[in-house]
């Protein structure tokens, strides 16, 4: 998948978008226009976003890009999508915090002007790692890119978490705050098995995912220690650079309440998803580039917290990466682009690496 076309993703049409949106735009800026609606080449695989420009004799801004809910007739890949509440986290952290987050202008809660509902910010120009092909494969402007380069972006990267985590006060985010009982991390994992019980209904579960939620119960942390504000779906191909050097960082549907190392495990995993497809394609990809290691270390220089259990933690990022990615092929299953193997287990696109760390054997 992180090499072969995208799979579908919706069924809207975009003119017909760029023809409701100017509709929906002169009620907020009466005479304006929305022109040069495009779809992002990077455009995820949940929520949609569109880039469009405001035609106007006195516009407040030019250049934006909307965040719109998913298409529901195109299987989903999460349940629901809060779009007031990404936006209201979007607003909470640029103001709390120095992070590059891009300021948020209308939302519009009402399904009825698009079909769903949606938020407008200014857009940030820039260049985004690409996820197809991986920023891992030779070619691509990441790859290209000295040592010193990366290291650069490598350390601005991880920056972000640090302060996103250390300058935004928890009581101005309870609203992030998981339903639920437990601590955090508890309320965390109980909705990841939530999620994975949706995306299976109907369909055949997969045995892999369940050892994996089994092997997290025996390796469970003794103090997960304090939540904080965790961006969610961290990784650098969230993120706008300008150069190497962090101009916006993007998506938060995945924000919640959780210990710091949810968002580590994260990084740290996500980057090594697009290495070992690398590897496994016969190339190189970058092997120094995001080591745990070094992220780690790093981190803990920042904010003076060194990151603990990170094999827990890398083990429930691949399990959480591992529910989405099954959502994904069962949509490409719904939209006759695959057909069911024989092992549920194998539409996993890393079940080879999820299996070893369920075994204890990855990090070797």
């Amino acid at each position: 998948m992180a090499t072969a076309p995208r799979p579908r993703t919706s069924t809207r049409d975009p003119q017909e978008i760029a023809r409701r949106l100017t509709a929906w735009l002169d009620t907020r800026l009466p005479g304006a226009r929305a022109t040069g609606v495009t779809v992002p080449v990077s455009n995820g695989m949940s929520s949609e976003t569109l880039l469009f420009d405001i035609e106007h004799p006195e516009p407040p801004f030019t250049a934006c890009a909307l965040r719109l809910a998913a298409d529901p007739g195109a299987y989903t890949v999460f349940p629901v999508y809060d779009l007031p509440r990404q936006y209201r986290t979007m607003r909470l952290v640029a103001e709390h915090s120095d992070l590059p987050v891009p300021k948020v202008r209308w939302l519009e809660e009402d399904p009825g002007p698009l079909g769903a509902p949606f938020f407008v910010m200014e857009r940030v120009e820039g260049r985004v790692p690409p996820d197809v092909m991986p920023y891992t494969y030779e070619g691509n402007w990441l790859h290209a890119a000295t040592d010193t380069e990366r290291e650069h972006l490598e350390a601005a990267s991880v920056g972000l978490l640090a302060r996103l985590h250390d300058q935004v006060p928890l009581p101005e985010a309870e609203f992030l705050a998981l339903p639920g009982e437990g601590d955090s991390l508890r309320r965390h994992v109980t909705a990841q098995r939530a999620y994975y019980d949706w995306v299976v209904a109907g369909v055949a579960r997969s045995p892999l995912i369940e050892a994996a939620f089994d092997r997290l119960e025996e390796r469970w942390p003794g103090d997960p220690g304090p939540p904080v504000l965790n961006w969610g779906d961290a990784r650098i191909g969230n993120v706008i650079y300008d150069g190497f050097e962090p101009a916006a960082v993007l998506d938060w549907e995945m924000a919640a309440l959780a210990p710091r190392e949810v968002d580590l495990g994260w990084t740290v995993y996500l980057h090594r998803f697009f290495q070992d497809l690398t590897v496994a394609f016969g190339q190189s990809g970058l092997p120094e580039f995001f080591r745990r290691d070094r992220v780690e270390a790093r981190y803990a220089r920042l904010t003076g917290h060194t990151p603990r259990d990170m094999d827990f933690y890398t083990l429930y990022a691949a399990l959480r990466h591992a529910i989405v990615m099954l959502r994904v092929a069962y949509r490409q299953v719904h939209f006759g682009e695959i057909a069911v193997p024989a092992d549920p287990d194998t539409l996993i696109l890393h079940h080879g690496s999820l299996r070893a760390m369920v075994q204890g054997r990855y990090w070797d």
